[in-house]
């Protein structure tokens, strides 16, 4: 009878252990799971082979060589900005010189909010394709499929993204038919200008690239119209608070007045130049931004956590069909090449008394980020700059090659 409880308790014991062991393999299991649901997002990111001459040292040397070029150029050539450089995804330098506001003295910081200008663009690009991705709308619909009262036909979706439409410029006509310069003119009110006047087009659609504001402040409406959210709602909800970019905005007169938050644009006398009634029209520009949540956006376009990957490759697909040209581009993007070689895409901006500048080299995952509120010309040494950062020599940089390019920008 013993020898029969024994068995028992025995029994109930080994069942009771292979219980607990199949309970933590499940656990160990959901663990596992919950770990492979995290990992797909990290695995889609574009990764690159970083060489073995770029260390922590070379890098440190590289920020140094760049530190003294731009205080060269802030002092004797009068850049008045902020500045972010990247190499195979990390930040090897970033400073800021000058003031957000020459009256008030107050220094700029590289969280300073700058007007991005055209360097907007990109952003307007990035709404039309996540919209397309949802299937809110397609490249090739024409304008009226979501503005009927658009007086020009045959354009379409992709014709704007890529400047193939040929429309005129709205910040010419404006000026002739906006009654009161004193009242901020919206999208909406281009649209009904356009709609009431037909101003003439430049060239018929398909022709060739004529670079457009207009055509991007109408993706802006069109975005609006397919999400059924304002276009700034729009870019806060989906791009802005997905990547943190917390510093990052549309044309706001409240956030504006913050001084210590945005830079005042300047003429290149110094002097402020004030917002006026065509800055309230969004998509070609109005977005403010910082280098260092510009540096978070690059970094997002090399995953998918906006669009796919192939939806993003066609943003940086050449679709001019001029013959000889120097340059491409694509959704939002130019596309040229560096004299080391590499294929790059940038855009450039300016407005109000901003320039800015974005330049991005998938091959070494480096960026060059420059914004400044003074207009002053000293943004043209940004040609030195990319000849430092790749020169001509595709093999491994040397410190010497570098030092001699950067000392050939002081003596400019």
């Amino acid at each position: 009878m013993i020898f029969f409880r024994v068995q028992f308790l025995l029994l109930k014991c080994i069942t009771a252990f292979l219980f607990c062991l199949s309970l933590a393999s499940c656990q160990e299991t959901k663990k596992e799971v919950a770990v492979k649901r995290v990992l797909p997002e990290e695995d889609t990111r574009q990764r690159v082979a970083v060489p073995a001459y770029f260390t922590a040292d070379s890098a440190r040397k590289l920020g140094l060589h760049l530190d003294s070029i731009f205080k060269h150029l802030h002092k004797r050539k009068g850049f008045n900005g902020t500045v972010l450089v990247t190499k195979y995804d990390e930040v090897v330098y970033k400073g800021a010189f000058g003031f957000a506001d020459f009256h008030r003295k107050d220094s700029l910081t590289t969280q300073t909010a700058f007007q991005l200008a055209s360097v907007s663009k990109q952003f307007t690009a990035m709404a039309i394709m996540m919209l397309q991705e949802q299937g809110k709308l397609q490249y090739d619909d024409s304008v009226q499929q979501y503005i009927p009262s658009f007086p020009y036909h045959g354009i379409t979706i992709r014709q704007l993204l890529t400047h193939q439409s040929g429309l005129p410029n709205y910040t010419y006509f404006s000026d002739e038919l906006w009654p009161d310069r004193s009242k901020p003119i919206t999208n909406d009110d281009v649209l009904n200008l356009m709609a009431e006047h037909k101003p003439a087009i430049y060239l018929q659609p398909n022709t060739r690239f004529n670079y457009s504001n207009t055509g991007y402040f109408i993706l802006a409406s069109i975005v609006e119209k397919a999400s059924g959210v304002p276009f700034a709602t729009f870019l806060q909800k989906h791009i802005f608070e997905p990547l943190q970019m917390n510093n990052t905005f549309t044309f706001n007169d409240e956030l504006i007045a913050q001084t210590e938050r945005v830079a005042t644009g300047h003429t290149g006398g110094r002097q402020k130049r004030w917002p006026d009634y065509l800055d309230t029209v969004l998509g070609d520009k109005g977005m403010y931004s910082t280098v260092e949540d510009l540096y978070k956006w690059d970094q997002a376009l090399y995953t998918q956590k906006l669009v796919k990957r192939e939806t993003l490759e066609e943003a940086f697909t050449g679709t001019r069909q001029e013959k000889k040209i120097k340059e491409d581009y694509g959704f939002g993007w130019r596309i040229g090449h560096l004299e080391s070689g590499d294929t790059v895409v940038y855009h450039a901006g300016l407005w109000h008394g901003y320039t800015t500048y974005l330049l991005r080299n998938p091959k070494d995952h480096s960026a060059l980020i420059v914004l400044s509120n003074l207009p002053n010309g000293s943004l043209r040494y940004l040609k030195d700059i990319k000849q430092f950062l790749y020169p001509a020599q595709p093999d491994k940089p040397d410190d010497g090659e570098q030092s001699n390019v950067a000392s050939a920008v002081y003596k400019n």
